[in-house]
């Protein structure tokens, strides 16, 4: 689709142009942000990163009536700036941990009095255990706030919960975590 077909097909509806568009590079967008997004994000991110390439489209380009170009490499360009751009929004996310995360990790951990030789992956699995001891749904959530970086908004809508809920549960499982680590000697 050149410039000038996609500017005639706007002028009669907007609509149809979008659609057309979609239907024509869905695909070749969809492969660029999945190559740049598939070791850091979910099906979700990646279906949001195209959604957002064709909305920067729509929304900041001007076509060149006159121009006879291809605008693949356009959308290309596109999208793989914005999958960049998701991309370190996706691994910042996942390095930045929160001061109220930080500070639970803190209390955790300090409740522990493990001999520094112990080997890190048994403290991990006994620590996996215990969560999972737990049941549902307060392992999912002490998983994914500790585990993944996730906020107390993200994991409530994995767990269809509120937010505040979800704190809550938090809050109650890591108490109960402490108890089941203090009874196999690992804590205070």
């Amino acid at each position: 689709m050149t410039s000038r077909e996609l500017t005639a097909m706007m002028q009669r509806s907007a609509v149809d142009c979008h659609k057309a568009l979609v239907k024509e590079y869905g695909r070749y967008v969809y492969a660029i942000v999945y190559n740049k997004l598939r070791s850091c994000g979910t099906s979700e991110d990646i279906e949001e990163c195209v959604s957002d390439v064709f909305a920067d489209l729509f929304m900041k380009c001007e076509f060149d009536l006159s121009s006879e170009n291809d605008i693949k490499y356009l959308i290309g360009t596109i999208a793989k700036r914005k999958a960049i751009d998701s991309f370190r929004s996706l691994t910042a996310r996942a390095n930045h941990m929160t001061e109220t995360d930080e500070d639970d990790m803190r209390e955790l951990v300090a409740d522990f009095s493990v001999d520094e030789h112990v080997d890190r992956s048994e403290l991990r699995q006994i620590l996996l255990d215990k969560i999972d001891e737990l049941g549902e749904p307060d392992s999912t959530i002490l998983i994914q706030k500790f585990y993944y970086n996730r906020n107390s908004k993200e994991i409530a809508r994995s767990v269809s919960m509120t937010a505040a809920a979800v704190r809550q549960r938090c809050s109650r499982a890591m108490d109960k975590l402490r108890t089941k680590l203090v009874e196999v000697g690992m804590g205070r």
